[in-house]
Order: structure tokens, then sequence, then C-alpha cells
């Protein structure tokens, strides 16, 4: 048996040595996610060129067995917002202007695309990238901004002003009062 002493100092090696280990899993934790992240941005990738190639596939496949049972149908083409006419590498070298903002206007653009159906699916990276490049544009009143069936490939955010006029006189009839009241200051009704 050792003394005190050695075993204090077999202490504080064990110690020692399972401060290491941690740090070592730490490590291997944040290198095990940061693969992961790796595997889920290529995953996706390989997901769009799939969606790509598999209709021209398939259709050249059909087209060079000669044999369609049944009506022949007309495929639809799927529509990519992905730049064909740009290579990935090419893209890598593009800056994008960043405009500044305020921290509740970054909040509200945030928050109006992950309202949005399609945006929604965006990573946080992506939309960070879009809420740093977008710039501020004031219309006038009467402005058409944009109308049913314009080609959409802007993104708008507007932060809409509501003022409330009072058209009647609050004091016309005393049962009504107070409702009106509620919904024009938005509260709770007094008992």
């Amino acid at each position: 048996m050792g003394t005190l002493r050695d075993l204090q100092y077999a202490l504080q090696e064990k110690i020692e040595e399972l401060r290491q280990r941690d740090a070592l899993i730490d490590e291997l934790e944040l290198e095990l996610d940061q693969k992961d992240e790796l595997i889920q941005k290529l995953q996706n990738e390989l997901d769009k060129y799939r969606s790509v190639i598999r209709p021209a596939t398939q259709q050249a496949h059909q087209q060079s067995s000669g044999t369609l049972q049944g009506e022949q149908r007309t495929k639809r083409q799927a529509i990519s917002a992905e730049p064909t006419a740009f290579d990935i590498q090419d893209l890598s070298h593009v800056t994008l202007p960043f405009y500044p903002k305020s921290p509740q206007s970054k909040d509200l653009i945030k928050e109006a695309i992950l309202d949005n159906d399609f945006m929604k699916n965006l990573e946080l990276s992506q939309i960070q990238e879009i809420v740093d490049c977008m710039y501020p544009v004031e219309y006038g009143k009467d402005s058409c901004i944009i109308k049913e069936g314009d080609v959409g490939s802007l993104v708008y955010v507007m932060e809409v002003y509501i003022s409330v006029c009072l058209l009647f006189p609050l004091f016309d009839c005393p049962e009504m009062t107070s409702g009106r009241q509620e919904v024009l200051l938005n509260c709770s009704r007094p008992s």
C-alpha cells in the first residue's frame, strides 16, 4: 500500500488523464459536427443534381426504348433557381454587397423570411446572407411595387404603419363606448 502522498499523486495523474480525455472527446465531437455539416451540405448538393439528372435520364430512357404504354404524356420540367450559366467555382469568387442595418431591421427581415413558405427551408447561413444583402427602398404613396403575374426575381420585406382615425364619437352610446375603446386601444375589457 502506498502512502497518502503516493495516493494523492496517483489521483492527480488520473484527474489529468481524465482532463486530457475530455479535451480529446470535445475535439472529436467538434470534428464530428463539422463532418456532419459537410455531409448535409454535400447531400443537399447531391439532391439538387439528382433532381435535375433524374428527369433527363428518365426521358432519355423512355425515348431510347421507344415503348410508351398508353397515351403519350408530356413530361413536366422542373424549374431550378440555381444558375446554370455559371460554374460553382466561378461563384465562389463573387463578393456580395452588404448593407448596414439596425438590429431591429435585421430581425424584421429574418422574421419575414422565416414566415415565407418557400424561404423558411433555407439554411441559416443563407438567410443571414440574404438579410445582410438587402437594402432599403422607399416608395411614394399609391405606388405600385409589384403586381400579380410579375416576374418574381426580387424579395420585398415591408414594414407597414397603420394609423387609426376615429370616425365616430365615443360618447354617443354608453353601452358601446367601452367596446369601441377596447378595439381601438387593444386592451382588455374592464369588468
